[in-house]
């Protein structure tokens, strides 16, 4: 499969994207509301883990991507730059 040919399957292509990428300035329930539903979205998704891998290997600063947010992806970043004890 080429590189993006994934991205013809995904379920987000049916949604606008607003769904996935919040405002300017928005917060607190109205974000996790929106998050929620975006995710929601993503679970139903043929191609999640490829967007996932994606949204991880370029690390997307933006959006919902492969049902992870940006909070997300931040946490599972974090997590693999922690150095192994010796």
């Amino acid at each position: 499969m080429d590189l993006w040919e994934w991205q013809y399957e995904g379920a987000c292509r049916e949604v606008g994207t607003e769904q996935f990428f919040h405002p300017e300035g928005e917060r607190g329930s109205s974000r996790r509301r929106r998050d929620a539903d975006a995710k929601a979205v993503c679970a139903a998704c043929p191609v999640i883990r490829q967007c996932r891998e994606h949204a991880l290997r370029v690390r997307e600063p933006y959006g919902v991507w492969g049902g992870l947010s940006e909070d997300d992806r931040a946490v599972i970043l974090a997590n693999e730059q922690v150095p192994a004890a010796s």
